[in-house]
């Protein structure tokens, strides 16, 4: 598996945007809620350790993994959020149901990413075991939440820059080690 050998909750933390002027949204299915509270907590813990106030974070809850797209898509419409996390849990069962599930959330995410100007943040976990999940929600291999947070600061970054990038008058913040092309005009020698 690719999580084998990684931590999912370790990421170098001066790599990480400044967070605290974003909101971030957090649609978390009650399905598998054991798995999707622990991510959850992996989200927010990550959050507050990078300065974006408690007040800056919205959480809803959906049924299952399957609404996830319907509930990220109403919080991109009505809140006024940066990125948005979408947290579930499905495990392998015995019928075709898992494959459905799983594709769907998937496309559908993908969908709000291609269709809409805010980040959503793929954090459903798609285990063929409870103790896949277990070990990414808080367990052997770290926390999936976490990463999505840290990935939903970045995105959220990456577009405020991109924004940014429109005005002139205004550079854009990079990071350190960050290639910056100076627009500049074009002079002709006679």
């Amino acid at each position: 598996m690719a999580t084998e050998n990684k931590n999912l909750s370790v990421y170098e933390k001066s790599t990480v945007p400044n967070a605290k002027d974003f909101r971030f949204g957090i649609v978390v299915s009650e399905w598998n809620e054991v798995i999707t509270e622990g991510l959850y907590k992996g989200a927010l813990e990550a959050f507050l350790e990078n300065e974006v106030p408690a007040n800056h974070i919205v959480r809803w809850n959906v049924p299952g993994s399957f609404e996830l797209v319907y509930g990220c898509k109403k919080m991109l419409q009505t809140q006024k959020v940066d990125a948005v996390i979408a947290i579930g849990c499905v495990i392998q069962g015995q019928t075709k149901h898992f494959d459905f599930v799983c594709e769907g959330v998937t496309q559908g995410i993908k969908d709000l990413n291609v269709q809409t100007d805010i980040p959503v943040i793929f954090c459903v976990l798609t285990d063929n075991t409870m103790q896949q999940s277990i070990d990414r929600s808080g367990g052997i291999h770290g926390n999936k939440g976490t990463e999505a947070a840290i990935a939903a600061i970045k995105m959220a970054y990456i577009r405020q820059q991109a924004s940014l990038a429109h005005d002139y008058k205004t550079p854009p913040l990079l990071c350190s080690g960050q290639l910056q092309i100076e627009d500049l005009p074009l002079k002709l020698e006679e």
